[in-house]
């Protein structure tokens, strides 16, 4: 080959490590080039922020990632100061992400620039992507492009996966923990022709766990069950580019209460989950000079889950429709436009059961939304100071009718020691109470949906990069202010009415402020250390008109990692330290005794991780712990001796629900250089 590829189009495509909302203006920080005649491929090791991005995007490379087990994208995040995981209860498994102190349905998460996991599989989907798959995960905070949709409010995941075109050959991962849980995964890509390539992904999981560490009478998490395949190809032409694969995914977790207690029946937790992937890209350029393209991607999805939580039922057949067709021209140097017409169709068919009565019948519920939408994006770039990135789309839905999104990016850089960014823009979102929530049915509470309305909120960010030169290296200093303010929000509230879990819309006063300052320094070779501080201040305003602390969320959160490599690379020496701010815990109702039934507030804790490594020619073995502190919140599930009573509550989970884990796992890798 022997053309050069702009850095827009292999983003689009999967071919690249950028950031998910890249454009002329956003070059990808490197640390490492693969070149194959003038064909440059760039990639990154390790956690890099972009300082030339015209968006606040954090990029974590494959050497972060096996800085931990990593087993699954939910695990995937221990090192970053931006971004928290959670189990979402005490009974299913389930996690959510948190960015900007708000819950992970406000962040858009994308699988190569294109929409992913919605609707039934986000409680669930973080445990969808195997760690050993994932390239780079790519954080931008605050709006994204308008390329990518109307949805993101907070920010955007990007999930680069392996590439077909990655050095041929095989890697096999095995992984096994004091938790009883084996991980085995492969892949594997194949050099057809030099412009012809594939790929296949397997991931199998099995945990055998038994476990009743607090002895409350519960599994301490549902045995779990999981096969994942993926078969990605790629063909790479001088004017013709085409990207496309196919995935399926087969779940099965077993939980709930260990054993039956007399006559009562056991309060059992099963959960079995198929999914169906398939996506394409094509990308036709016209003119390489100026980088004129047009480029049509699409993916469809099929997810099945049927779940039920004691005599709580909740299935599902979701099917989702996503397709793009864009059109980019470079004029000069200076000014790019982007443009592109867009549909996103999402159906659920539902049948589900919430009234915790064995004998009532099962509801139907069926949900439908076509939106169709054009957007417009224009980035003018004054040599490398100043970027400025503008764009609005026009979308249409079914449900809701029309809606404009604006977005607007700037990025000033002075000097290679600082550079400045701001961001202001607007987000939409489609609330599916039942299906993004179904998790919540293992509450004994009732739950209940009210009017619910289009999510709406504006976000605003300004952040700084700074270069804080020491000795000969530098210290990479960030501080960054986003305001999140809601005009429309859909809420859970545990606080109105003890017995119940209510799901409703509020257009009242809704907002979060986050500030954050981090920095990164290197102090000799081979060592690293990352410092953070977050503080959150999020609050919502309820049904009864008061404006509150939103519960279960953290107020703040310190992070220390460190980092050593000896000289050869032989060893490596991971630590992350994390201290977790208090909150507010949902209302709690009276007990027959007369207390409460869990405190307000949940105090402040520590958490250790630690990981070594040894490196071999071909392969690596690591073995490390979790948790070391061995913190864990004492009696995560409320009244587990009554679990068919209203005061059974495994969703006040506000910290660790296992104590220390300990772990061991190798990577080998045949013929891949």
């Amino acid at each position: 080959m022997t053309f050069k590829m702009d850095i827009r189009l292999m983003i689009l495509l999967g071919l690249g490590a950028a950031g998910p909302t890249a454009s002329a203006a956003e070059p990808a920080d490197t640390t490492t080039t693969t070149q194959l005649d003038d064909f440059v491929i760039v990639s990154d090791a390790a956690t890099r922020r972009k300082m030339g991005g015209v968006t606040n995007t954090e990029r974590i490379g494959q050497v972060e990632l096996c800085r931990a087990a990593c087993c699954n994208l939910g695990e995937s995040f221990s090192t970053s100061p931006s971004v928290d995981v959670n189990y979402s209860d005490a009974a299913t498994g389930a996690k959510q992400i948190k960015l900007l102190g708000l819950p992970g349905t406000y962040v858009q998460l994308l699988t190569e620039n294109m929409p992913a996991f919605r609707g039934a599989a986000s409680p669930y989907a973080l445990r969808y992507v195997p760690g050993t798959w994932m390239k780079s995960i790519q954080v931008s905070k605050g709006v994204a492009s308008v390329k990518n949709g109307y949805e993101a409010m907070t920010g955007q995941i990007d999930i680069e996966y392996l590439k077909p075109q990655d050095p041929q050959g095989v890697s096999l991962n095995a992984y096994f923990d004091s938790n009883l849980k084996l991980e085995l995964n492969a892949d594997g890509n194949w050099h057809i022709t030099d412009k012809l390539n594939t790929e296949v992904l397997a991931h199998f999981e099995n945990g055998w766990e038994t476990h009743d560490s607090n002895k409350d009478g519960f599994y301490d998490m549902p045995r779990l069950r999981q096969y994942n395949f993926q078969n990605r190809w790629n063909y790479l032409g001088h004017r013709y580019i085409f990207h496309g694969g196919l995935t399926w995914l087969k779940e099965n977790a077993r939980g709930g209460q260990m054993h039956a207690k007399g006559d009562v029946p056991r309060f059992r937790i099963d959960m079995d989950a198929d999914r169906y992937e398939a996506y394409m890209k094509h990308a036709f350029i016209l003119n390489h000079e100026h980088n004129t393209n047009i480029a049509l991607m699409a993916n469809g999805a099929m997810h099945r889950l049927d779940a039920g939580y004691g005599h709580n039922f909740y299935g599902v057949n979701e099917k989702n429709v996503y397709a793009q067709l864009l059109f980019e021209h470079d004029f000069n140097e200076r000014h790019n436009l982007a443009t592109g017409l867009s549909l996103n169709y999402d159906y659920l068919s539902q049948l589900y059961r919430t009234d915790h009565t064995e004998a009532s019948p099962k509801l139907s519920r069926r949900e439908r939304e076509t939106t169709p939408g054009a957007y417009a994006q224009y980035t003018f770039k004054l040599d490398s100071k100043l970027t400025a990135m503008a764009g609005i789309r026009y979308d249409h839905s079914s449900i809701y009718g029309s809606f404009f999104t604006p977005r607007f990016h700037v990025k000033y850089a002075p000097s290679h020691i600082i550079s400045l960014r701001a961001s202001a823009g607007k987000g939409y979102r489609t609330v599916h109470p039942l299906a993004e929530h179904n998790n919540l049915l293992a509450s004994g509470r009732q739950f209940v949906i009210n009017g619910l309305d289009q999510e709406k909120a504006w976000n605003f960010g300004i952040s700084s990069a700074i270069n804080i030169p020491v000795g000969n290296k530098d210290i990479k200093l960030n501080l960054e202010y986003y305001y999140t303010r809601f005009g429309s929000q859909t809420l859970v509230d545990y606080d109105s009415n003890p017995w119940e879990i209510a799901v409703y819309s509020t257009s009242g006063k809704s907002y979060s402020h986050t500030f954050q300052i981090d920095a990164s320094y290197t102090p000799f070779r081979g060592f690293d250390l990352t410092a953070a501080y977050r503080y959150n201040d999020v609050k919502a305003t309820y049904a009864d008109g008061r404006l509150r602390e939103k519960p279960l969320t953290n107020r703040y959160k310190a992070l220390l990692t460190m980092s050593y490599s000896t000289p050869l690379k032989l060893w490596q020496f991971d630590l992350t330290c994390q201290l977790n701010g208090g909150g507010r815990m949902p209302d709690p109702y009276t007990t027959a005794d007369g207390q409460p039934s869990w405190p307000s507030r949940f105090p402040a804790y520590f958490q250790l991780n630690a990981q070594i490594t040894r490196w071999f020619r071909n392969f690596s073995i690591y073995v490390g712990g979790e948790n070391l502190t061995n913190f864990r919140q004492k009696n995560p599930i409320i009244a587990a001796d009554a679990p068919w009573s209203p005061a059974f509550e495994p969703t006040m989970v506000w910290g660790p629900v296992h104590g220390a884990m300990a772990y061991i796992g190798i990577r080998y890798d045949f013929g891949k250089k």
